[in-house]
């Protein structure tokens, strides 16, 4: 017997599970591959943005921040929308801000240009996770945490095809092959989603003023704000790896690669881990170590370095994903928009802080030198004051997230024995 298909779902079988999900899932991964791509090769063409358009390195912060505003404006738009205009649109105006904003950025000739087309790049980084998330979270409703894992795998997972692509041709290509070779991952998720259809929203709410009145609740507020911190945290220290790290007796490019590949491994892997420890103990363990790194890496110089990294990446990798599944799960009436909001917020805090992570960098760079340091000590103490005052962040989570880490216990207790209260419910 021939399976109906709903007009409404197109492309959806029994049980709202699409039968094309799996082509989906790839062309996710593959636009969040661009999204990462875009991180790990702006990261390393800093030096020679700075170089070429004689910019500072607060000027260098504000070009960073175009990429972090642009991403919640997206995300926030995309939210709001996504239960009128579906994940299909969304995702092919991802495709279409890529296309632009690299184009834009490969052509820019100047401070202002790099911001306008900076900020198209992080509207589309943004349009990608508004259209993913969600989607996955329907189209996978029985592992919902497991394969948000495995599509931000793709995020580490770009930054380390993208950072060992700028060790590779940094010295042979300019700046502008270097962002131009990311049109080719762009266009291969633009012909995976040629005609295709894309559910509609069956296994998460799709009820837009449900989404809202679940947004405006203390738990939701609270998440959101430590999202700010999680998302500054990991990129605070990874968008400048280069200017932070450079003159520490390693290669930038490898550290953002050896993270982004510990993160990589970590996310895949993330399944037995959350089922072990939940969401929440994962977040408070990923907070510790996140500041450990940070105040190893902040303090030593040459092997050691790797070595800080390594901590560091164990303690970043469970952030992002993790905190979209708790949302997911925790706060499920917010639907794509919560999912979308709580995305866009970690992104518009690191936005807020890029430029004064740049500002730290510029002042500590005068304090070096007006102590006398000069060359590489000058740069080397410059870093590893940055690194100090990025690891507060995480040392503030520690807390939090050791307070949220109860509070879910309580309050699952309390659940288990409501529903253990009525009649029958034993069985």
């Amino acid at each position: 017997m021939a399976t109906i298909i709903d007009s409404t779902n197109l492309g959806a079988v029994p049980g709202g599970v699409p039968e094309n999900r799996d082509r989906l899932f790839l062309a996710s991964c593959v636009a969040l591959i661009v999204t990462s791509m875009t991180f790990a090769l702006r990261a390393g063409i800093l030096g020679d943005l700075a170089a070429d358009f004689g910019l500072s390195d607060a000027q260098l912060g504000w070009v960073n921040s175009m990429n972090f505003f642009g991403f919640p404006v997206a995300m926030m738009v995309g939210g709001a929308i996504y239960n009128k205009v579906g994940p299909k649109n969304l995702l092919w105006l991802a495709f279409a801000s890529h296309l632009l904003g690299l184009i834009l950025t490969i052509t820019a000739g100047g401070f202002y240009g790099l911001l306008i087309s900076t900020f198209l790049v992080g509207f589309a980084n943004g349009s990608v996770e508004a259209a993913c998330n969600p989607l996955i979270a329907d189209m996978y409703p029985d592992k919902q945490g497991e394969m948000l894992n495995k599509f931000h795998v793709w995020f580490p997972g770009g930054i380390v095809i993208g950072s060992v692509l700028a060790f590779a041709l940094g010295d042979a290509v300019s700046w502008q092959v270097l962002i131009g070779i990311i049109l080719i991952p762009t266009a291969i998720y633009g012909f995976l989603m040629l005609g295709q259809a894309f559910p509609r929203s069956v296994n998460i709410s799709a009820d837009t003023g449900e989404n809202v009145k679940g947004v405006f609740t203390p738990l939701f507020l609270v998440i959101a704000l430590l999202m700010t911190m999680t998302a500054t945290t990991e990129f605070g220290a990874t968008q400048w790896v280069e200017r932070i790290l450079g003159s520490a007796g390693a290669n930038p490019m490898i550290l953002l690669a050896m993270t982004a590949g510990i993160m990589a491994a970590g996310r895949y892997f993330a399944g037995p881990l959350i089922n072990s420890l939940d969401t929440t103990g994962v977040l408070l363990g990923s907070a510790i170590l996140a500041c450990a790194g940070l105040f190893i890496l902040s303090s030593v110089t040459g092997g050691m370095v790797y070595v800080g990294t390594a901590v560091f990446a164990l303690g970043i990798c469970y952030f992002w994903p993790n905190m979209l599944a708790f949302t997911a799960e925790n706060l499920s009436s917010t639907g794509a928009l919560g999912m979308s909001l709580i995305g866009g917020a970690g992104m518009l805090g690191a936005g807020i802080w890029n430029p004064i992570i740049g500002g730290w960098i510029d002042s500590g760079r005068q304090e070096a030198l007006a102590a006398g340091l000069s060359g590489e000590a000058a740069e080397l103490a410059t870093g590893q004051a940055a690194l100090g005052n990025i690891a507060l962040f995480p040392l503030v989570l520690i807390g939090a997230f050791a307070i949220l880490y109860f509070f879910m216990k309580r309050r699952r207790k309390a659940t288990e024995a409501e529903v253990l209260s009525v009649p029958g419910s034993a069985m």
